[in-house]
Formats: C-alpha cells, structure tokens, sequence
C-alpha cells in the first residue's frame, strides 16, 4: 500500500493536542471588523475545539498522523 499523506490544507488549519482533540481557529474575523460588535470581535479571538465526532473525521481522513 502507497504511504498515506496529511492533507496539507487540514495541516494549516487545525492542531492536534496532546489529549486528542482539535483545535481549530474561529472564523469571521479576516475583515468586515467595523461592521461586527465589539462583543462579537472579542469571542472570536484565539482558538475553539471542534465537537468530538468532527475532530474524529479530521483526524482519520485528513490528519492521519495525528
């Protein structure tokens, strides 16, 4: 069997951790900032973690290294 490879988008977007669960950065922040509420600017700093079947599918089809 041919050796499997890692996605190389999935490589730039998510982050396995050490327990297993992925990590993946929130989206709605490229631009548009002026229109979106202080409140909504501030929750989507900083990274989230994908629901547990999701993290499963990433991990099994597109990180198979992980």
């Amino acid at each position: 069997m041919p050796k499997l490879k890692t996605k190389s988008g999935a490589k730039k977007r998510f982050k396995v951790t050490g327990t297993g669960k992925v990590l993946y950065a929130q989206a709605g922040k490229r631009h548009g900032m002026i229109k979106r509420t202080n409140k909504q600017i501030r929750n989507l700093r900083g990274t989230a973690v994908l629901f547990k079947t999701d993290g499963d599918n990433i991990k099994r089809y597109f990180l198979p290294h992980a």
